[in-house]
C-alpha cells in the first residue's frame, strides 16, 4: 500500500513541495523574526521573555533539533542519546540553565505518545532543570505541536510532572562594562512557508503534509537535509542579525554548527590564512588536509566571510549520524561551541571547539 500511494501521490506532492516549500524568502524571515522579537521585548508572555543575567555567575547551555522518535529506524536521536544524557548530568551538577530550542521531540513522525514512552529517559534528565527553574523549552518546526495542540499541556505536565509553558523565543540579556548585550534564542524556522504561517497552515504542516511526507518517504525539503538551503538560510539568519543593535542571534534548524557566523569550514579557511601570514607552513598543510576532509561533506564558502561580523551563532544538533551532540555554553564571561563525543572507550567526552570572550564580542558586534 504504501509503494502504491507513493507512486500515485509522488508528483503531486512534489509539485506541492516545489510550490510551497521552505526556500528562505529574506522579507518573510526578517519580518517575522522583526515581530517575534517585538513581542518577546514589548509584551512578554505567550511568545516568550527576557531573562537577565550577570556574566560572572550565570550559566547556560543550549540545545536543539534532538528530534526524540519510538527508537525505530528513523530515529536519528537512538545513537546520540548516551552523549545527551551526559552532558545533562554535567551540566545540571555545574548548575547551568538548559534551554532546549526546538524540535526536541521529532512529532511529524510520531505520536506524542510514542515520544513519551520511549524517551523516559531524557525526559527524566530534562526534569532535574525543571525542578531547579533552569529550563527553558522552546518549538521549532518538528514539534510544532506545542504551539498548536490544546492537548499539548497536559501531554507536558505528564512528562515533567509539572506544567511548564513552551515558547517561541527567548532573550538572555546582560550589561557588559555599561552595555546591553542581547542574545535573542530561536529555533530559527521563522518565515518558513510551511511552518510559520497561521494557525490552519500550522496544523496542517504538523498533522498531515509532514506526517504523509514522512510516511511515503518524501525528502521535505528543510534545511537539515538540503545543503544548499542550509547555507542559503544561514546566511539569511546572519544578515537579519548583522542589522540589529547589541544583539546576537542563536539558533539551530539547519544542524550545522555556526560560531561567530562562520561555519567549520569558513573557520578553517580562516585559520590557514592566518598560518600562512605567520610563514607556518606545516600547520597550514596539516590545515589542508582538514578542509579536504570537510569539504566533502560542505565545500561552500561565502566570499566576503572574512568580513563578516560575530553576530550569528547555531548549535547544529543532537542528532549526529555517528553519535556526536553539539551546543552553545554562555558561562564564565565566554560563549562556547561545545561538541560531546565517545572517546575510545565509547565514553561521553565534553570538547570545546571553539571560544569567546562576552567582552570581545560586545567589541566587535
Amino acid at each position: 500500500m504504501q509503494a502504491l500511494l507513493r507512486f500515485l501521490l509522488y508528483r503531486p506532492i512534489m509539485w506541492l513541495i516545489e510550490r510551497f516549500s521552505s526556500a528562505p524568502d529574506a522579507e518573510r524571515i526578517f519580518s517575522s523574526l522583526d515581530k517575534l522579537k517585538r513581542d518577546v521585548e514589548q509584551t512578554p508572555g505567550k511568545k516568550g521573555f527576557i531573562i537577565p543575567f550577570e556574566i560572572s555567575t550565570s550559566s547556560f547551555v543550549v540545545f536543539s533539533d534532538q528530534h526524540k522518535g519510538r527508537r525505530n529506524g528513523a530515529d536519528d536521536f537512538t545513537i546520540a542519546e548516551p552523549n545527551y544524557l551526559a552532558a545533562l548530568a554535567y551540566y545540571n551538577e555545574n548548575k547551568f540553565h538548559l534551554i532546549s530550542l526546538g524540535d526536541s521531540e521529532e512529532l511529524w513522525e510520531n505520536t506524542m505518545l510514542q515520544v513519551m514512552k520511549h524517551n523516559k529517559a531524557t525526559f527524566e534528565a530534562e526534569k532535574n532543570f525543571l525542578a531547579r527553574n533552569a529550563f527553558t523549552k522552546i518549538f521549532g518546526n518538528h514539534d510544532l505541536d506545542y504551539d498548536i495542540d490544546p492537548l499539548a499541556p497536559v501531554y507536558l505536565k505528564e512528562i515533567y510532572n509539572s506544567s511548564i509553558a513552551v515558547l517561541e523565543a527567548v532573550i538572555l540579556q546582560t550589561k557588559i562594562e555599561g552595555k546591553t548585550l542581547n542574545i535573542f534564542c530561536t529555533h530559527g524556522h521563522q518565515g518558513d512557508l510551511q511552518s510559520d504561517g497561521n494557525w490552519f497552515s500550522k496544523f496542517f504542516v504538523s498533522k498531515i503534509w509532514a506526517p504523509l511526507q514522512a510516511y511515503l518517504k518524501i525528502n521535505p525539503n528543510t534545511p537539515a537535509y538540503d545543503k544548499e538551503l542550509k547555507t542559503t538560510h544561514n546566511r539569511m539568519m546572519y544578515e537579519w542579525s548583522s542589522q540589529q543593535k547589541d544583539l546576537i542571534l542563536i539558533t539551530g534548524h539547519t544542524h550545522q554548527p555556526v560560531f561567530e557566523s562562520l561555519t567549520h569550514l569558513e573557520r578553517l579557511h580562516r585559520t590557514q590564512k592566518q598560518a600562512l601570514y605567520d610563514h607556518n607552513k606545516e600547520w597550514a598543510e596539516a590545515l589542508d588536509l582538514q578542509i579536504a576532509w570537510q569539504g566533502k561533506n560542505d565545500n561552500h564558502i561565502w566570499e566576503d566571510y572574512l568580513q563578516m561580523r560575530p553576530t550569528y551563532f547555531n548549535t547544529g544538533c543532537c542528532c549526529f549520524s555517528d553519535g556526536d551532540i553539539t551546543g552553545i555554553e554562555i558561562t564564565d564571561g565566554f560563549i562556547r561551541l561545545i561538541k560531546w563525543e565517545f572517546d575510545d572507550n565509547n565514553i561521553s567526552k565534553r570538547v570545546v571547539l571553539e571560544e569567546l570572550s562576552l567582552k570581545d564580542l560586545i567589541t566587535r558586534i
